[in-house]
């Protein structure tokens, strides 16, 4: 059974999606209720990792420059990207896939760079120089302050190979493959957080049917050796084991994997991609921008199924796990559009929109009502791919208006959910509805209360009278992101049109907080208590 906290929290949603009341003037009022008394679950921080795959220009011109490249960089890392991803106290980073997962041999990226093989990537295009291996991205995740997340080639590969890769990485002792290590620069172990068994094992982690799978990751698992589970109390690998997870609302694979290999994992992946219509065969025809009006719906609503979609998966999994015990990891989320013109297509460079930002926020909220089962998320993808934090053009470099709404977002990293009770208007997306805000409530690590909300409505505002309950604030204040137009978008060199402002919307009146929220916006507040 769900807790007290819970059930408020997802009825309140469920009215949120639910409400089938008209959307009202600019100038009325929607009443809601925050009730500060009551906790419940620790929005994870890990809810904002990234993931960073060899694909198109993720990791080089991306992360990677190269120790020689005119543009700064730490030992190859690129200082701009670096410092920006710190700056929103990126917790995760996933890699090195993805579909490349299953096709990468970690010695490849070991050793001297000279010596490293050239290889084809065969799912992505190009050619994959290894100069950026296990210890740049440990050297990466650390320059950034973010714990890692190693995906193993389980498809391509052998238990042999990956017990090897997690001695190269966690072992403290003399043996060989840690000397090897020691000889390669690096005397002390990393500490290594989670490890990814299996990437889309249904599709391109070798189009796998869920019996196939389970009775593989049972094997593999059996051999990552993990310390603290059976018969394994003397290893130095301590990380989390994640079982690849279904695709979309495959329930059907959830049940047979968590039924045969739930008590040897730790944490079960899910992906789930706003794309077109919600059609994966409709990935690549909707543009990022210069899209028509009613684009902007129908790709918030599709935005917005994400709620559903986990509630679907959270009831199998308490059917398997009432304990809560396995968490869930959408460990791939964000836009699919198509390519922008004049690049490779296989590259997935896209630009980034007031409306992704609008997807973010949309999807972050959801994942904070979830956050009892959902542990973890890692939008794709950090750099100049997909819903990219961040895009390159050389030397230049622009900030999204996606990495904006992360940066918003920080103080709920490691806060305690609050139930925030608002319901709000239906938006039409043809023959479907989505609400046209969400909101999510949080107190913070640094004692604040924090509320944020994403309209989703692209012509009209709303205003928002929450009441407080036994909340004593004496002070509001916050930002607010949004712009004229739906497709306004950052470009690398030039200034930022879409950026966060000092929100002056916000009043507090009579034990309640009013917001006067701007259509097609994202507002974060933090309220001072007495």
């Amino acid at each position: 059974m769900a807790g007290k906290w819970l059930t408020a929290a997802l009825g309140a949603i469920a009215v949120v999606m639910g409400s089938g009341a008209p959307a009202k003037a600019e100038t009325d009022t929607i009443s809601g209720v925050l009730h500060p008394d009551q906790t419940g679950p620790v929005l994870s921080r890990y809810l904002q990792g990234q993931f960073a795959e060899h694909l198109g220009g993720d990791i080089y011109d991306g992360i990677w420059v190269g120790p020689d490249s005119k543009i700064p960089n730490v030992r190859g890392i690129r200082s701009d990207v670096a410092v920006a991803l710190k700056a929103i106290k990126v917790p995760v980073v996933r890699w090195p896939g993805g579909c490349f997962a299953d096709i990468y041999h970690w010695r490849d990226g070991i050793g001297p760079a000279a010596k490293r093989p050239v290889r084809k990537n065969d799912w992505w295009g190009g050619l994959e120089s290894n100069a950026f291996g296990t210890h740049e991205y440990f050297d990466f995740v650390d320059q950034i302050g973010a714990d890692s997340y190693v995906a193993i080639n389980m498809a391509t590969s052998t238990p042999s190979e990956m017990r090897e890769w997690m001695d190269y990485i966690t072992s403290s002792s003399k043996d060989s493959i840690a000397d090897e290590r020691r000889a390669n620069g690096r005397q002390e172990p990393w500490k290594l957080g989670f490890v990814g068994i299996g990437n889309e094992a249904w599709g391109c982690g070798g189009a796998q049917t869920p019996e196939y799978f389970a009775n593989e990751y049972r094997r593999f698992a059996t051999f990552m050796h993990r310390n603290g589970s059976t018969f394994h109390m003397h290893n130095d690998n301590a990380a989390l084991r994640v079982a690849s997870g279904p695709n979309n609302d495959d329930t059907a694979w959830m049940d047979s994997v968590l039924k045969s290999a739930g008590p040897m994992m730790d944490a079960i992946s899910l992906h789930y991609y706003t794309v077109f219509d919600g059609k994966w065969e409709n990935r690549d025809k909707a543009a990022a921008t210069g899209f028509p009006a009613d684009h902007w719906n129908h790709i918030l609503y599709q935005a917005s199924r994400m709620d559903s979609i986990l509630r679907m998966h959270e009831a199998v999994m308490d059917k398997h796990d009432p304990q809560k015990r396995i968490g869930l990891y959408v460990d791939e989320w964000g836009t699919w559009y198509a390519p922008e013109p004049g690049t490779e297509p296989g590259y997935l460079y896209q630009q980034n929109t007031l409306r992704d930002a609008l997807v973010a926020a949309m999807t972050l909220n959801i994942f904070h009502a979830h956050a009892d089962r959902v542990k973890m998320a890692n939008i794709a993808q950090a750099v100049n791919v997909l819903q990219a934090m961040i895009l390159t053009d050389g030397a230049k470099m622009a900030l999204t208006p996606t990495y904006h709404v992360f940066a918003m977002y920080t103080p709920f990293q490691d806060a305690t959910a609050l139930p925030l009770e608002v319901a709000a208007p239906l938006l039409k997306s043809g023959a479907n509805s989505f609400p046209a805000f969400t909101a999510s409530a949080a107190r913070g690590k640094d004692g604040r209360v924090h509320v944020a909300v994403a309209n989703a409505d692209a012509d009209r505002g709303y205003r928002l009278s929450l009441n407080l309950g036994d909340l004593r604030a004496r002070k509001v204040s916050g930002q607010v992101l949004t712009a004229a137009k739906t497709d306004a978008h950052n470009v690398p060199g030039q200034p930022e049109p879409v950026r966060p402002v000092r929100f002056d919307g916000a009043k507090l009146s009579g034990g309640a907080l009013v917001l006067d929220i701007p259509a097609k916006s994202v507002i974060v507040v933090a309220l001072d208590q007495n």
